[in-house]
């Protein structure tokens, strides 16, 4: 068998082509708990730490960790084991460019103008506050050697993702790999795993072609898990296969990049950090703000890190820029909206905050806040469908056969009125203590109306505070610059070659 990275260095990159679990028992932790966590003091190596993020695309927390069985992850289990593993970790966005573009900032996305999916792609541009900057510049100021890369730049100059909505100098990142610092020069490295983009809009030969070559059995279609508003239907059930082998593929990419940094001599002093850009891409996931696509795995090992813990207050990807630079000996910009998740003073949460806009040629304007309980959702365009036409959804199988379905009444009452009502309820409220997968909206009982209410108020205040740019529509001007560009990449579908610095078409 080839090693793997031969076989991905092999695997021809196709961006439009490429459960939650509730943890229960020995998984929880009471915050009194991490209260203690705060009191180990860091033992902080002499010389500066590294700081690696690996970023992977399209994937919900379904490790064996998070409590997924049909499948093991021991790289990423070992990870765990080594450090602190977040149960109730969110994105403030669920697609990737507006995710990107806070992570890398630590600002929320509305508050930055990057709220919009691809955007600021064409003649018109987003620039950043004066007072934000991307997270790689700071680091560089400070003598660190800054890189991001990953399995599908491996042996090119070219850039691993990056997918940032505003304006950005290429010369924050180095290079795409660490092997090109200087002798004993720290780096921030980022390395971008193609995760579950890797199956594809649906069942292709590429894919399939590689996992048989990675594994000696596939994952049984038949014995995989759906939520309740899916249908067990063969296309569906051979896609959530497919997904947890990329799952499988995920971690094999960990185990390759943590064997290197050991052999290396660099693990010792590295501070890794492992998060995925939003939830599975799928009908109700990716681009929309339930569970399944704010919900990401977030596990922080390395020196300095509490070993074999569990929090589970809730966090942001906006809070990797703060800690890690925190945890550098770097003082954290005071723009910067996320925490440091290991500060002395540190305060948990009491609720996290997500926003959907226009995703591609699809405009919408959602908002939601979610505490430990309840998730609120706020549909600013209630007569548009929840599965309103979407290029990029539409292309893939899974939606296809869901629409197929649906025209031919085969799907059952909850998932029509889940999938496919022609209007979306202005407000949504889920009790997700008892309803996990958000499918009984509770805005219309009077028993939720002070909690409601409550939410709302929440939300609203949010809003103001930073200052929620999606509150006015984008301009035609932004619009029409970005679907000129987004006309264009499909039309010339698939591109020939990838930009060696400009980020990578990917949705």
């Amino acid at each position: 068998m080839k090693p793997l990275r031969i076989l991905l260095r092999d695997y021809v990159q196709r961006p439009s082509l490429a459960h939650h679990h509730s943890l229960t028992g020995q998984y929880s932790v009471r915050w009194i708990a991490v209260a203690w966590l705060m009191l180990v003091p860091f033992q902080l190596s002499a010389a500066p730490p590294n700081i690696l993020w690996f970023i992977v695309d399209d994937m919900s927390p379904d490790f064996s960790c998070y409590g997924e069985t049909l499948i093991r992850t021991p790289a990423v289990d070992g990870l765990a084991a080594r450090g602190v593993r977040f149960t109730h970790a969110f994105v403030t966005a669920p697609v990737c460019s507006p995710c990107r573009s806070a992570l890398i900032t630590g600002c929320y996305q509305t508050t930055i103008g990057s709220h919009h999916h691809r955007s600021g792609r064409g003649t018109e541009k987003i620039h950043l506050p004066a007072n934000v900057e991307p997270i790689p510049a700071i680091f560089q100021r400070a003598g660190y050697f800054t890189c991001v890369g990953g399995p599908l730049v491996e042996k090119t100059q070219n850039l691993g993702k990056t997918d940032y909505n505003f304006e950005w100098n290429p010369s924050i990142y180095a290079g795409n790999d660490w092997s090109k610092r200087q002798p004993g020069q720290p780096f921030f490295a980022q390395i971008q795993l193609h995760g579950g983009k890797y199956r594809g809009q649906g069942p292709n030969k590429t894919w399939n072609d590689l996992a048989s070559r990675l594994f000696s059995s596939r994952t049984n279609p038949k014995k995989v898990s759906l939520p309740i508003y899916y249908p067990r239907d063969p296309v569906l059930l051979e896609d959530e296969a497919n997904y947890l082998d990329t799952v499988r593929l995920t971690d094999q990419q960990v185990l390759t990049v943590l064997d290197r940094l050991k052999q290396e001599g660099l693990l010792d002093n590295t501070v890794i950090f492992f998060m995925t850009d939003h939830g599975k891409s799928h009908a109700r996931g990716k681009q929309f703000c339930y569970d399944d696509g704010l919900h990401v795995p977030l596990i922080i090992s390395g020196p300095g890190i509490p070993t074999a813990a569990i929090r589970d207050d809730l966090v942001q990807q906006i809070d990797l820029a703060p800690t890690s630079l925190a945890l550098a000996g770097l003082p954290i910009p005071p723009s910067m909206q996320g925490r440091d998740l290991f500060a002395k003073n540190y305060q948990p949460r009491e609720f996290i905050f997500a926003a959907r806009d226009r995703c591609d040629e699809t405009v919408d304007h959602i908002r939601a806040v979610r505490s430990r309980d309840f998730k609120y959702i706020r549909n600013h365009l209630p007569e548009r469908p929840m599965l309103q036409s979407n290029g990029y959804k539409d292309g893939k199988a899974i939606v296809q056969r869901l629409r197929q379905l649906h025209a031919s009444h085969q799907l059952t009452p909850l998932q029509e009125e889940l999938l496919f009502s022609a209007r979306r309820p202005a407000e949504e409220i889920y009790d997700l203590v008892h309803d996990p997968q958000e499918i009984h909206n509770l805005a219309g009982e009077s028993a939720y109306q002070s909690t409601l209410e409550r939410m709302r108020q929440t939300l609203l205040e949010w809003e103001e505070q930073t200052a929620d740019l999606g509150r006015q529509p984008e301009s035609p001007a932004m619009f029409e610059s970005d679907m000129a560009v987004y006309a264009s990449e499909r039309s010339a579908w698939p591109p020939k070659k990838q930009a060696t610095s400009k980020p990578e078409k990917s949705n």
